[in-house]
């Protein structure tokens, strides 16, 4: 999928406010004075008109502009007599996201080691593929695993596209080696995550469409709600029988005791970043 960003026909020049108020009172003359280059450069690029916010210019024109474009539009503002170029940032144009998931990378990726798949272990994957060559991370790549027994993984990706998904055309559907294992790209879902219930606290399914009865505690699994883990867990239950005699945990005090995560059994809460989850 691809968010629909803003129309390519328009070239973004971040700039000092001083900047933006001195260059647009003249607005109408430099419009003028950049359709004459781009004219004389054989363009078939025009600005219709330009308006500007509390951060940038935006140039917006009848086309899309080209890099040649923007070269001859970039040097003429940073060569104009009230603007001073010190201030005036890198032009560019508008950019849409797209996302994308790839299947059939192992979760642990080097031999004989339980090291999991991390964020540099993805870089180094992407910049190993040609096919990555021309692709912009839009953000931090996500890790999960297909499931808890599984030695498999799950990376999303969003990536820079424009609103045609040339990018992401570009890749849907294309496999890469990863070591001995054959990837996949496929197209994503907007921001897709993977929703856990905060019923049973299971992965892979929304609160209201949680199919048990009752509630699950986040700490320990038990069969009530999360808010009367101290009053029904018999972790927090005074006991004297046993070899090493338990205190009641008090309202309001910390708990004494690791909690156990109900999806990868370790010393955590459900809900925890530390899951492998």
């Amino acid at each position: 999928m691809t968010t629909k960003g803003l129309s390519r026909k328009q070239i973004i020049i971040p700039m000092s406010s001083d900047n933006i108020m001195s260059f647009m009172k003249s607005s109408s003359l430099h419009m003028a004075n950049i359709n004459r280059l781009l004219c004389n450069a054989k363009s078939d690029v025009l600005v219709d008109y330009i308006h500007s916010d509390n951060t940038d210019i935006t140039v917006i024109t009848n086309k899309v502009a080209q890099q040649s474009d923007m070269s001859i539009i970039d040097q003429y503002i940073k060569n104009s007599n009230d603007i001073n170029s010190l201030q005036v940032k890198e032009l560019y144009l508008p950019k849409s996201k797209s996302y994308l998931k790839i299947i059939g990378i192992p979760y642990y990726p080097h031999v004989n080691s339980q090291e999991k798949l991390t964020l540099n272990d993805i870089k180094t994957i992407l910049k190993q593929n040609h096919i990555f060559d021309n692709i912009s991370l839009a953000s931090k790549p996500r890790v999960i695993k297909v499931s808890l027994k599984s030695d498999m993984a799950i990376v999303w990706l969003d990536i820079w596209d424009i609103q045609s998904s040339y990018n992401t055309k570009m890749l849907i559907n294309r496999c890469f080696n990863v070591g001995n294992y054959i990837a996949t790209i496929w197209g994503a879902n907007m921001n897709p995550g993977v929703p856990q219930c905060k019923n049973c606290w299971k992965w892979g399914h929304a609160t209201f469409s949680c199919r048990i009865q009752g509630a699950k505690c986040v700490k320990c699994n038990g069969p009530y709600k999360s808010d009367y883990h101290r009053e029904f867990s018999w972790c927090c239950k005074a006991n004297a029988k046993i070899n090493l005699p338990r205190l009641e945990t008090k309202k309001g005090k910390p708990y004494p005791h690791l909690f156990k995560c109900s999806n990868c059994r370790g010393n955590h809460q459900a809900d925890s970043n530390q899951c492998l989850f």
